[in-house]
């Protein structure tokens, strides 16, 4: 996972550094993501998409609900899709529609076309829920990809899973960028933020 870089613009990068600073999120007292979250697995088993994507919008209901924002549309599709570049490729998980509220998360592989992991769908289906969150409850114009917004999505998946939280390590790269370190957030080898 990267951050975007920050904006140049002032208004944009107000925005910016507000997501970056909120790193928390509140969740439901009681576990009423779990339901959803958790029959997402077994539906993801049967391979076939009306019923995973029934039980995401179950969960995208209660979530809202929850939050008190609209709920977004969800769409499921098959395979992730692939742009290659030179030096490489890249998947695209899912996304968001600010101006349709509607959410894509694809559940297959791209190049094996097999069902991805519950983990990963939910985490995918999570992160684009924070970002109907940045545009309904904070009224951000744009939802950018912070360490604040990252921290947000992992406080909703791990309380949906019922999984333990994990701080999450960040290593700087060039142009002001970062990205997760993986193998000393996963040691809990917690550094500079």
């Amino acid at each position: 996972m990267l951050t975007d870089r920050q904006p140049r613009k002032a208004t944009l990068r107000a925005q910016f550094l507000a997501s970056d600073k909120l790193c928390d999120l509140e969740i439901p007292p009681d576990g009423r993501l779990r339901g959803p979250a958790s029959a997402l697995d077994l539906a993801m088993k049967s391979g076939q998409s009306a019923p995973v994507r029934e039980l995401c919008a179950e969960f995208l209901r209660v979530a809202s609900e929850f939050y008190g924002v609209s709920q977004p549309q969800v769409r499921v599709l098959a395979a992730r899709p692939v742009r290659v570049y030179e030096g490489g490729a890249s998947e695209l998980f899912g996304d968001y529609d600010l101006r349709k509220q509607e959410i894509r998360v694809w559940m297959r592989t791209a190049l094996r076309k097999q069902v991805t992991s519950l983990g990963t769908f939910l985490s995918t289906l999570c992160h684009e829920f924070c970002h109907h969150l940045d545009v309904q409850r904070l009224g951000f114009g744009d939802t950018p990809h912070t360490r604040g917004f990252y921290a947000r999505t992992a406080v909703l998946y791990h309380h949906a899973r019922g999984t333990p939280m994990k701080q999450l390590v960040w290593m700087p790269l060039r142009g002001g960028r970062r990205r997760i370190d993986w193998a000393r957030t996963n040691r809990g080898d917690y550094g500079v933020r």
